[in-house]
């Protein structure tokens, strides 16, 4: 049954009562304002009724007088305009005065009938509103009647289902307590049975052949289900004592799948004393040199089954992880050996599908990056190639732009040339043997003798 706490308003102090007590405190709080609600409406309403009758009194009252007002104004009109009639008399004459004297008496006793009327009017009015109201406040109590009615009803059903609803919690209650009070008194059964089957094993066994009856029963235990549940399991004991420590452990539990790749691996040491050990040993004792061996024999787990310190109820109640102090390390008894490699091997099986589909990833990711390296060679390749002909490329070019200069050169000589040629054609042309005699006596001469030889 669940607990709820409760805060004093008062005092402050926090308190727990059971569901039994809240759904009453409960109760007390909802009728207490459902009451005091009712209550404050009740008087809203008395007080809006009050305030409605006065009000439609006022309203009545003061109509009442407005009326008697504007009739008793007309009246003493009257009365004034008797009066001067009365004062001319001596001006008209007797029947007119009469007449008009008559006239007046009739006007005042209309004045008078229409004023009863209205008073009967207002009264009658005032007696309607008054029956309006009164039948009003009778539908607001109906009204008020039937919504309470109607919330002690909701509140009756309310408390009925909270009462049902703890009746059906209480008898959970003790059917729990019952199924739980049977559970631990087998359970304790079952433990006191195993104390004393313990204890007669341990007063008729030696020191040495307690350890040694602990490690047949455990390799007994294994061998039942070697066949069945390990076919594939190696469960042998540790024969090769360490070079580093010159320990070994008890027993190596090795398993690996169909394709020969190990599973798990459990370094297993098996402890025990007898009651009448002096020097008694606990189980921390044991841990390190333990660790020690899995490490060295390249076990994944180290279990170690122990039957001492009975009484530490810390080591009673079932399988301890003891990684805190040492890695993947555990302290069971005896009962738990077989449960304990079943559940590492079936943890280790469950992750073998994760580290086959991880390993899977691996060589996919190798294989990718081999993929992207060959890649990335080829274009550290194409990039090297491409630059080397690239400035192949520009040597070429920066070749073919100085031997176009070098062709420019000559060809801007050659030009030069040509026009010397022609300036020297030209002045070729323009050579003749006056121009060479010119100023010449002796060649002047001399063509001039050759004329003559070649005239004769």
């Amino acid at each position: 049954m669940n607990n709820h706490e409760v805060k004093c308003p008062h005092c402050g102090q926090t308190f727990q009562i059971d569901e039994a007590g809240y759904a009453n405190i409960l109760k007390q709080v909802r009728d207490a304002e459902f009451n005091q609600d009712l209550h404050e409406r009740l008087q809203l309403f008395e007080k809006e009724k009050q305030n409605a009758v006065e009000l439609a009194a006022a309203e009545v009252r003061t109509k009442a007088q407005k009326v008697l007002a504007e009739r008793d104004a007309e009246i003493a009109k009257l009365k004034v305009e008797s009066q001067n009639a009365t004062a001319l008399a001596t001006e008209k004459t007797k029947n007119e005065l009469e007449k008009q004297l008559g006239n007046l008496k009739q006007q005042l006793d209309q004045a008078e009938s229409q004023k009863k009327l209205f008073e009967e009017q207002l009264k009658h009015q005032y007696d309607q509103k008054i029956s309006q109201l009164e039948s009003e406040i009778k539908q607001h109590q109906t009204e008020r009647e039937l919504a309470v009615e109607r919330a002690v009803s909701t509140v009756e059903k309310e408390r009925d289902q909270l009462k049902s609803a703890l009746i059906v919690k209480d008898k959970e209650k003790e059917t729990l307590e019952l199924s739980l009070k049977d559970k631990y008194e087998s359970v304790m059964k079952f433990k006191d049975e195993e104390i004393e089957r313990l204890r007669d094993m341990k007063t008729k066994l030696s020191t040495k052949m307690v350890g040694e009856s602990l490690e047949q029963h455990c390799e007994i235990e294994f061998n039942k289900l070697r066949a069945t549940a390990f076919p594939r399991a190696y469960f042998e004991k540790d024969n090769t004592v360490s070079k580093s420590s010159g320990s070994k452990g008890d027993y190596i539990y090795r398993e690996s799948d169909e394709y020969g790749n190990e599973l798990i691996s459990i370094m297993f040491e098996m402890k025990n004393e007898n009651e009448t050990t002096a020097t008694k040993h606990k189980n921390e004792d044991f841990l390190k040199e333990l660790d020690k061996d899995r490490k060295e024999k390249n076990c994944e787990y180290a279990v170690l089954v122990s039957l001492l310190e009975a009484n530490n109820e810390f080591y009673n109640q079932g399988i301890v992880d003891m990684s805190h102090r040492f890695p993947k390390m555990y302290v069971i008894r005896p009962q738990f050996f077989i449960p304990m490699i079943t559940l590492l091997r079936n943890a280790a099986m469950n992750s073998l599908e994760y580290r086959r589909e991880l390993q899977l990833v691996k060589e996919q990711n190798v294989d990718v990056t081999n993929f992207e390296n060959k890649i990335n060679a080829f274009k550290d390749g194409f990039a090297r190639n491409y630059e080397l002909a690239s400035k192949k490329f520009k040597t070429a070019i920066e070749e073919i732009d100085k031997t176009i200069d070098h062709l420019q050169k000559t060809k801007e000589n050659l030009l030069r040339s040509e026009d010397n040629l022609r300036l020297a054609n030209n002045k070729a042309e323009d050579l003749t043997i006056k121009r060479l005699t010119r100023g010449n006596p002796t060649m002047q001469a001399k063509f001039a003798e050759l004329d003559q030889n070649q005239t004769h």
